[in-house]
């Protein structure tokens, strides 16, 4: 019973910081987008305009809500659920520090971790596709739901080179160790050298489109694409059901740059944060932090920076550039494992 109760507080504390690190990352990207369009941004709700997340989330609470008569009113509303939830709990095996050893008992910065922790991430975030299909399908709006078939496209075509290079870091579990592993504790903990590394590095920007195309991020936004399908899959959608949507994006950008940073860039690793300390914790979790703040920094550069693109550009960069791309790379790194 214990145990349980430990898990429910760890996911409480969990999801509260992901709502809080929500809301702040919208202000992040207002700021971001102000500076690189030579802006202001947010600056009059609170101090440097610090509360406009609560503003913004104040209105859509109490705006109106309506639910047009001809929506399939059951799946219209679980939709949005069915979005946000996998974000949330995509998080559950993400080690977020190293464990603390505080009189003999062992705390864990992890709500659990599984054997199959990787395995785990992939078929919860295919989960989240159904929450975007099932909106525009049950919206029973034409534009609604091509957005919705747009994502079941965009969302299939690019998990295949996103799981061939999984694939491919999975193998350098081998290295150094008798089995692989799937669990993101034992990846962060792994001790590589320095050349392994660099291939890895050499993996990230296929990984980081990927991940792009899996959060529908700008550029490749198409499931909701306002100069050609109005507002797409979440046209019908208003109020607190909308900002769902917008929180799964979100929430979502956020696991995606947890999930890079632990696969390459070490997670909460770094000067000072040492297992065992009372202080490796605290340190250990600021440098993860410090990590997923510069990967959502890359994110909201790639929007500033790069127009949307044509949809039939966008499947034939997966299928012709991205996923044989990956292919080399997943048969070149089973060369590098079978000859170290």
């Amino acid at each position: 019973m214990s145990l349980v109760l430990i898990a429910a507080v760890k996911s409480l504390v969990l999801i509260l910081l992901l709502l809080t690190g929500f809301a702040y990352l919208t202000y992040y990207e207002r700021k971001l987008l102000a500076r690189f369009h030579v802006r202001l941004g947010p600056n009059r709700a609170g101090p440097f305009g610090l509360l406009q997340p609560v503003a913004d989330a104040v209105k859509a609470i109490f705006k109106e809500e309506l639910v047009p008569d001809h929506v399939d009113k059951v799946v219209y509303l679980m939709a949005p659920a069915l979005s946000l939830i996998p974000a949330l709990v995509v998080f559950a095996v993400i080690p977020l520090a190293p464990d603390l050893t505080v009189f003999g008992y062992t705390i864990s910065f992890t709500i659990t971790d599984i054997n199959v922790g990787l395995l785990y991430i992939l078929a919860i975030t295919s989960v989240a596709t159904y929450g975007v299909m099932l909106a525009g399908w049950s919206s029973n709006n034409n534009y609604a739901l091509l957005g919705a078939l747009r994502t079941a496209s965009q969302m299939i075509s690019y998990e295949l080179p996103l799981s061939l290079i999984l694939v491919a870091v999975l193998l350098t579990t081998n290295i150094g160790r008798e089995v692989g592993t799937l669990s993101l504790v034992e990846i962060v903990q792994q001790d590589r050298p320095w050349w392994l590394w660099l291939w890895l590095w050499l993996a990230f920007p296929i990984v980081f489109i990927c991940m792009l195309a899996e959060s529908n991020r700008s550029p490749f936004d198409l499931p909701e694409t306002e100069n050609e399908l109005i507002a797409g899959f979440q046209i019908e959608y208003g109020g607190i059901k909308f900002a769902l949507f917008f929180m799964a994006e979100y929430i979502s950008m956020i696991t995606g740059s947890a999930l890079m940073a632990s696969l390459f860039f070490g997670g909460w690793r770094g000067p000072l944060a040492t297992p065992g300390t009372w202080y490796g914790p605290l340190v250990g979790f600021g440098w993860l932090f410090l990590k997923i703040v510069a990967l959502l920094f890359v994110y909201i550069w790639v929007r500033a920076s790069i127009p949307r693109i044509r949809y039939d550009q966008l499947l034939q960069f997966c299928w012709k550039f991205l996923t044989p791309l990956a292919i080399l790379y997943l048969i070149a790194t089973a060369v590098i494992v079978v000859l170290v």
